[in-house]
């Protein structure tokens, strides 16, 4: 992607999230959460005619820790209908292995602002091959929705996921209705910008679903985005890694990470209001989609 157009398509999803509309939403959407589910998607339904991108960028030094799978009949449950689980590594020269991810980041957005942790089972769609990310949990500080829940509050007791002048981020996200946790503290010095694995992370993202108690009979649904924010990441020797908390997965992951990567840039999302299915399959086809929604949304304002 050229440099110009890659600046134009940063600007435009930074410039989709305005404080003042977030704070007016996060206000509503505590009357939403008293509404029956039915008429909350009814709702997220019809304005998402009227507006159906939201922006997604989240802030740098977002963490992913990659685990083992040990129990594979347990993460298999948790998958939705037609998906099965696929070897998978974060880094190219990193041996693949059935496994989960668990991330830690902040973000900011077009409906809500604050800090998420959320538990992927990666996984391979059995009718479009395409490889996936399943949502399975997550935990917020601010205000979430998804097809299954509708709009929920915040669920944590606290979250905390920072930096600290010493070059180390610090996460410790408890959550206030489950026993979810993840308490860690991951030095970034001697962290290497290393080789993504492109599957995993540009078409991944072109096929997200929700698995668990958060399966709803989506149709899996795509991140659009500059693939270039995808080539590289730094790569943390897991000696640097204090993991001291983390009951995601709990009794079906091996206990330790055996990758930990962190994302020292920002990265600009955009993605449809409701979860809805693409056609996208290649790097190639995201540009294309960029460039679009450059043209699309300026023609907007």
């Amino acid at each position: 992607m050229r440099i110009q157009d890659l600046r134009r398509y940063i600007k435009t999803t930074e410039k989709l999230v305005v404080p003042a509309d977030v704070a007016s939403t996060t206000q509503g959407s505590a009357f939403l959460r008293k509404l029956p589910l039915r008429l909350q998607r009814f709702i997220v339904n019809r304005a998402s005619r009227t507006n159906p991108y939201m922006s997604f960028v989240v802030e740098p030094y977002g963490v992913f820790l990659a685990f083992e799978i040990v129990d594979t009949e347990a993460a298999e449950r948790l998958l939705p209908p037609h998906y099965s689980l696929f070897p998978s590594a974060m880094f190219t020269d990193t041996e693949p292995r059935l496994c989960a991810i668990v991330s830690a980041f902040n973000v900011h957005t077009s409906v809500f602002w604050g800090s998420r942790v959320e538990f992927y089972l990666i996984a391979q769609n059995c009718k479009t091959g395409l490889l996936s990310w399943i949502i399975d949990e997550y935990e917020s500080n601010t205000h979430s929705y998804d097809p299954s829940q509708g709009f929920i509050g915040p669920s944590t007791s606290h979250s905390v996921v920072t930096t600290s002048y010493r070059g180390e981020v610090i996460v410790d996200v408890a959550s206030e209705k489950s026993g979810n946790s993840l308490a860690l503290v991951a030095d970034l010095k001697n962290g290497a910008l290393t080789d993504l694995d492109q599957r995993l992370w540009v078409e991944g993202n072109l096929s997200v679903d929700y698995g668990g108690e958060l399966q709803q009979c989506t149709k899996p649904f795509s991140l659009v985005f500059d693939p270039g924010e995808m080539a590289t990441a730094l790569k943390l020797p897991l000696d640097d890694i204090s993991l001291c908390t983390n009951t995601f997965g709990k009794g079906m992951l091996d206990p330790m990470p055996f990758e930990a990567a962190c994302f020292p840039y920002a990265q600009h999302f955009l993605t449809t209001s409701v979860p809805t299915a693409t056609t996208m399959r290649t790097a190639e086809d995201l540009e294309r989609a960029v460039t679009d929604l450059n043209d699309a949304l300026s023609a907007r304002k």
